[in-house]
C-alpha cells in the first residue's frame, strides 16, 4: 500500500461525518456536520507514522429538522456560540488487518478532550475524472456525550430518557491528494 503515502485534504462534498443518537429510547436521530476541515498523512509503507487532523464547524449541524438543530446548537448540547469548533488531532495509528486500522487520537468537544480510538476500514483508491488521485475510509466509534459535558435530558414518563448518553460517530472519508 505504499502508493497510498502522501498528504490528503479530506473532500466535504463526498466526506460524511455523521452521528447517531437514540431518541425516545425507541428510535435513531441521525445527523451530520456539513462544514468541517480536515488533512491527512498516509504512509503506506509504514501506518504507525501516519496522521490525522479535523475541525468540525459546530454550527453546521444538519439532522433534517431545523428546530432540532437549533437545539442542539444551545448550552444544553453542543454551546455553538462558546464552543464553535469540535476538534480530532490523531495521536498514533495502529494496522489491524490487511484494510483495518485504528486510529487513536485526542477528540475536543467543548474544551473537554479525551483520547479515543476510532477503527477505520480502507475501502480503496481511485482517480477521479479531474485527475485527482483519491482515497476513502469508512470509521466509527462510539463516545459518551456526558464525558463532554453534554448532560440535558428529560426523563420518560414509561422510565428511560429522551436522549440516549452513548452517541455513535461515523466517519466516510474521501481524501484527496495534494499535488
Amino acid at each position: 500500500m505504499s502508493d497510498l503515502t502522501g498528504d490528503y485534504t479530506f473532500d466535504p462534498a463526498h466526506t460524511r461525518l455523521g452521528f447517531v443518537a437514540r431518541h425516545a429510547m425507541v428510535t435513531k436521530v441521525r445527523g451530520s456536520f456539513t462544514e468541517f476541515d480536515g488533512s491527512a498523512h498516509l504512509d503506506g509503507n509504514d501506518p504507525a507514522k501516519s496522521s490525522a487532523r479535523l475541525t468540525i464547524d459546530v454550527q453546521s449541524i444538519d439532522t433534517g429538522n431545523a428546530q432540532r438543530d437549533s437545539h442542539l446548537r444551545t448550552n444544553d448540547f453542543l454551546d455553538a456560540p462558546a464552543f464553535p469548533k469540535i476538534t480530532f488531532v490523531s495521536t498514533g495509528v495502529e494496522q489491524l488487518g490487511t484494510t483495518r486500522y485504528r486510529m487513536t487520537g485526542d477528540l475536543t468537544i467543548k474544551e473537554t478532550t479525551h483520547n479515543v480510538g476510532i477503527d477505520f476500514e480502507y475501502t480503496g483508491t481511485a482517480v477521479d475524472p479531474y485527475g485527482n488521485p483519491r482515497v476513502g475510509f469508512e470509521g466509527s466509534l462510539t463516545i459518551s456525550r456526558k464525558d463532554y459535558g453534554i448532560t440535558w435530558n428529560v426523563a420518560l414518563e414509561g422510565g428511560g430518557v429522551l436522549v440516549s448518553d452513548k452517541i455513535t460517530l461515523e466517519l466516510d472519508v474521501s481524501a484527496i491528494r495534494k499535488g
